[in-house]
């Protein structure tokens, strides 16, 4: 074996551990922001728990005020039960959107119980209500602060699978997209305010 002949077969074998380690180096990263998704969108899930909690005692706080509202509280109760029977798959986009309809139902149900709730004046006044009101308007908030933190962790990541030349490598190893959280439809039109009454 000459000189050169050598020194060919050392680059080789150099360009090979090298291209080694930088498929390691990029799986290991992959890697890394696919565990930062999941920790985020576990993040979510016990927010949308937490709401899910809050609901019975809710419900029962306004049930011992109305009677007459039975249905907008039926609606809540089969919100809170299609929505926690819903799994979720976020890698899995048709999956991600039901859980997210769910979801989007159970907040509008919530929302037409607080509009029903303006018309007893006692039940606003009840401290467990307004307590139940408190939590479930934080849970709200902390609801968006985690969807917000789980878009922008799934953006780095569906970033990182899709530029040259790490795709080759995400698809080599079978990382897919994550599912991002939308704008709830109609969300993008301003309510119509009329004061001509």
């Amino acid at each position: 074996m000459t000189k050169s002949s050598k020194i060919g077969l050392g680059v080789i074998v150099l360009l090979i551990v090298w291209a080694g380690f930088y498929v390691m180096d990029v799986y290991n990263s992959m890697v890394v922001k696919d565990e930062g998704v999941q920790t985020a969108w576990s993040q979510v899930e016990n927010q949308y728990q937490r709401r899910t909690d809050l609901i019975p005692n809710l419900v029962n706080t306004v049930k011992g005020y109305s009677e007459h509202e039975a249905e907008t509280l039926e609606a809540v109760v089969e919100a809170r039960a299609k929505a926690t029977s819903t799994n979720v798959d976020i890698k899995d986009a048709a999956s991600f959107a039901k859980f997210q309809a769910s979801q989007d139902a159970l907040s509008s149900a919530l929302s037409r119980l607080m509009v029903v709730v303006e018309s007893y004046p006692d039940l606003k006044a009840d401290q467990n209500f307004l307590e139940l009101q408190a939590q479930l308007e934080g849970t709200e908030n902390r609801i968006s602060v985690e969807r917000k933190t789980y878009n922008e962790t799934v953006q780095d990541y569906n970033i990182s699978i899709r530029k040259f030349p790490r795709s080759f490598i995400a698809n080599l190893f079978g990382f897919e997209k994550a599912a991002l959280f939308e704008a709830v439809e109609g969300s993008n039109v301003a309510p119509v305010v009329d004061f001509s009454d």
